[in-house]
């Protein structure tokens, strides 16, 4: 595999920002990941919703040690891609020692979105992670496959099985 896949957990508020409204470009991190450019984030919508929304690509990644001058010129220049307002920006890197930026692009909506439930009757072991997880591409492949599937060719693949 020459790229990674990895799952996130996204409050529903800001999955809307990513793939309704298409506002929210930048997903913001206080942990550093493995991603570089070319790699595919899958979104898992966190409670109430408990779905896999979809995927997009990473066009790259923004790290920044946090200091009070790395804050503000990351604010300054990505205010309006991030989802949020300056003061849940400042309150959500207290503490951090890190700024992670993950640019978007290439958003790809799932035709069906694939419920918690759904999906663990194929992966029984597979859980969303608080933060993050990496996926191995065949798990990918398969929450993909039931995401694009039309509900009636699952039902008839199943049936053949």
């Amino acid at each position: 595999m020459l790229f990674t896949i990895l799952l996130l957990s996204i409050k529903p508020k800001y999955a809307k920002q990513i793939f309704e409204t298409k506002t929210k470009k930048v997903e913001l991190r206080r942990v550093r990941t493995r991603l570089k450019e070319g790699d595919i984030v899958l979104v898992y919508v966190s409670s109430p919703a408990k779905v896999f929304l979809g995927s997009f690509e990473v066009e790259d990644v923004i790290e920044r040690e946090v200091s009070r001058k790395e804050l503000k010129n990351f604010w300054n220049k990505f205010q309006d891609s991030v989802g949020i307002t300056k003061q849940e920006f400042n309150s959500y890197y207290e503490g951090a020692s890190v700024i992670v930026g993950i640019q978007i692009k290439n958003i790809s909506l799932f035709e069906n979105p694939v419920e918690l439930e759904r999906l663990q009757e194929k992966l029984s072991y597979l859980r969303p992670p608080q933060s993050y997880r990496y996926l191995e591409e065949k798990e990918y492949e398969i929450i993909k496959a039931l995401g694009e599937a039309q509900t009636a060719i699952m039902t008839d693949q199943e049936n053949l099985e």
